[in-house]
């Protein structure tokens, strides 16, 4: 699905499919995280029951305000414990499944808010 966001400075995510997104226009085929002042990370998981607490502590060291989780095809919440130390910096956490959390980071990452996106990039096999 092709996405268009507004004009904006913030890197954004361009497109996304069954495996992959697009960061702009550079296709990914693994789980990352894209901020909106440009931080781009590997995360490394491929799967969602290979996530762990210290993932999301990962996250927390980015100082965004907000954190949107994209858990795959389909949506699947975090254990509470993986999110501790994003509640204990006061950064807000959202979840939804990869293709409404990129268009969810455009918007917000448009507006000028320090977002991040982690992205689980699942192989379609294993969604």
């Amino acid at each position: 699905m092709k996405l268009q966001p507004d004009k904006s400075d913030a890197q954004t995510l361009t497109a996304h499919g069954p495996g992959w997104v697009a960061v702009n226009h550079e296709r990914i085929e693994n789980s990352v995280v894209v901020g909106s002042r440009g931080e781009r990370l590997a995360w490394d998981c491929s799967r969602f029951d290979e996530l762990r607490a210290e993932h999301f502590a990962q996250l927390a060291s980015l100082g965004a305000e907000l954190v949107i989780f994209g858990s795959g095809a389909r949506i699947r919440f975090p254990q509470p414990a993986w999110i501790q130390p994003l509640m204990a910096r006061r950064t807000g956490v959202e979840t939804m499944d990869t293709g409404a959390a990129c268009r969810t980071y455009n918007i917000l990452a448009g507006e000028g808010r320090h977002v991040v996106a982690a992205l689980l990039i699942e192989r379609p096999e294993d969604g």
